[in-house]
């Protein structure tokens, strides 16, 4: 068995488990999330939507993983959150709400990502990246104007004796909603962020969504419209910065972050997310000093309703770390509401996510005194945080 997957299969539930999950689920060849129909094939017979035909490159098959995961049932009835949708008698703010709302729930999520486009005479196609997973979504805080949704991964795996692998849980991504925000939190390039105002005349009517990594630092936010019509509801986003994401980190160097936007779509299955990105190489010391455009990504992410699918490690995951959560995300949002730029920093060769989800799994117990949890989180945000005067 690959020594990763031991490790994750091995770990129990808390930060050591988030830490093998994130390096087994975006890093390791070969091993692919859980809720997989089919293992994919490496091959250069198979072509893909957006594929380069006359490229014969094996390495351009999708990277990602192949092993299969637990038995999937979809739902077989509509979303019910998305037939609430066409309800006569509803303001748009309410349709937007319960849009957000819909988001909630128990799905096998699949993630695809490919340049399209390059801009370079020298320009060579990179593989395109797949992915897959079991994810439980639920509703964090619902306040009229706000709602914040955190994604939790439940991943089980098909070993190679045909038995499943016990249930692996990682605290995915989050996404916070805000309606007629004037204030945005916007990435510069270089690991730095900035305040960006929204004048009052343009937010009227619009939702901000912020988006979250797993370790609970920021990573992008954007702002636009919902569409309400017969059949479906969608959100489009302005053009928005981003950092190079995991799923290219460890295999990437030649770009300094995304460009792009993003639609969320709420269909009777669940509800989607496309991405339409540029990768930005920056040649001064933050964006708009001097900047490459290397390539154009498309991105589709799916989220389908399934049932009788096991996603109770995930509750019990977060009922034994909310605590630490609370505690790291009301730290963020002072650094946030401070309106200041303020930048991600390495200390001592280590990052904000991999202290977190080292140091983490001591103070995260649910037996670790509050006061412990938080001098844990002032002393991280001492090291990492740094905010500018």
């Amino acid at each position: 068995m690959n020594s990763m997957l031991r490790l994750a299969i091995g770990s129990r539930v808390g930060f050591g488990p988030l830490l093998s999950l994130l390096l087994f689920w975006c890093a390791v060849p070969g091993v692919q999330s859980a809720g997989a129909a089919e293992p994919m094939k490496q091959s250069t017979s198979k072509r893909f939507t957006y594929s380069w035909q006359f490229q014969s490159d094996s390495e351009l098959a999708p990277r990602g993983g192949t092993t299969q995961g637990a038995a999937i049932k979809k739902a077989p009835e509509p979303n019910a959150a998305w037939l609430g949708l066409s309800k006569a008698g509803l303001s748009p703010f309410e349709r937007d709400r319960l849009a957000i709302l819909a988001m909630a729930g128990e799905y096998q999520a699949s993630f695809d990502f490919i340049e399209t486009i390059g801009f370079s005479q020298d320009y060579s196609p990179k593989a395109p990246y797949q992915s897959w997973g079991t994810e439980y979504i639920f509703v964090l805080e619902d306040s009229d104007t706000f709602i914040s949704l955190q994604h939790v991964l439940v991943m089980v795996v098909q070993m190679p004796d045909g038995t499943t692998s016990a249930p692996m849980t990682m605290k995915h991504w989050r996404q916070d909603w805000t309606f007629e925000d004037t204030e945005m939190n916007v990435f510069v390039g270089n690991n730095t962020w900035a305040p960006q105002a929204i004048a009052p005349a343009a937010a009227a009517g619009t939702w901000t969504q912020a988006v979250y990594q797993v370790d609970d630092s920021p990573r992008y936010e954007a702002f636009g419209k919902w569409s309400h019509r017969t059949g479906t509801s969608f959100w489009q986003s302005g053009e928005t910065r981003r950092p190079v994401p995991r799923r290219e980190t460890s295999v990437r160097r030649d770009y300094d972050y995304l460009l792009g936007t993003n639609r969320h779509t709420i269909t009777p299955t669940g509800w989607t997310q496309e991405e339409d990105n540029l990768k930005v190489k920056l040649t001064g010391a933050s964006a708009g000093d001097g900047e490459i455009v290397l390539a154009r990504e498309a991105g589709l992410n799916r989220y389908d309703k399934i049932v009788e699918f096991d996603f109770s490690p995930a509750t019990k995951y977060w009922a034994s770390t909310r605590m630490f959560w609370k505690a790291i995300n009301a730290r963020w949002r002072q650094v946030l509401d401070s309106n200041k730029r303020y930048r991600l920093e390495k200390y001592q060769g280590q990052s904000f996510l991999m202290s977190v989800l080292l140091e983490g799994d001591r103070i995260s117990r649910s037996d670790v005194a509050e006061e412990e949890i938080q001098q844990f989180v002032d002393q991280l945000f001492k090291r990492f945080v740094k905010v500018e005067d």
